[in-house]
């Protein structure tokens, strides 16, 4: 009987051990330094931490090096537009690659993204890179190129 309830709690810690949130499946990837920078600037750490579930299309390291410097600094030190940016690449619920419809989805943000499934999944043009990667409070899916709402 000790034995088996040893187990049981070995297998309900690794279980937890798994369970990561968007965040900190995001952090654990490691390519993900500047969104978790970002993610941290605007106060959103909490709300991605959250119950959720979440579609989170992130923008990879690679993706915000392509914005020149003075930019992204700027971006970094404005809240308001920076959470308005990240909140653009968080769709409610979880929906992997496969489940993908061509079309129009609205974000957290407010705003709509234009998704595409020919040669792969596109939002907004921008190609996930890495799809499906599971958290407990949603799914992520690298893309290469950071969105900018309207």
């Amino acid at each position: 009987m000790k034995k088996l309830i040893i187990a049981a709690a070995l297998a309900a810690s690794a279980l937890a051990v798994q369970a990561k949130d968007i965040v900190e499946t995001a952090v654990a990837a490691g390519s993900f330094k500047t969104l978790a920078t970002a993610l941290g600037a605007a106060g959103l750490v909490d709300t991605l931490k959250g119950k959720g579930p979440f579609t989170v299309f992130a923008p990879t390291d690679e993706a915000f090096a392509k914005i020149p410097k003075a930019d992204l600094d700027a971006l970094l030190k404005d809240k308001a537009k920076l959470t308005a940016v990240l909140t653009y690449h968080v769709v409610p619920g979880t929906v992997m690659a496969k489940d993908v419809k061509a079309g129009m989805v609205k974000t957290v943000q407010g705003s709509d993204v234009t998704l595409a499934t020919t040669g792969g999944v596109t939002v907004n043009g921008a190609k996930v890179v890495k799809a499906d990667v599971k958290a407990s409070n949603g799914v992520i899916h690298a893309i290469d190129t950071v969105l900018m709402p309207k």
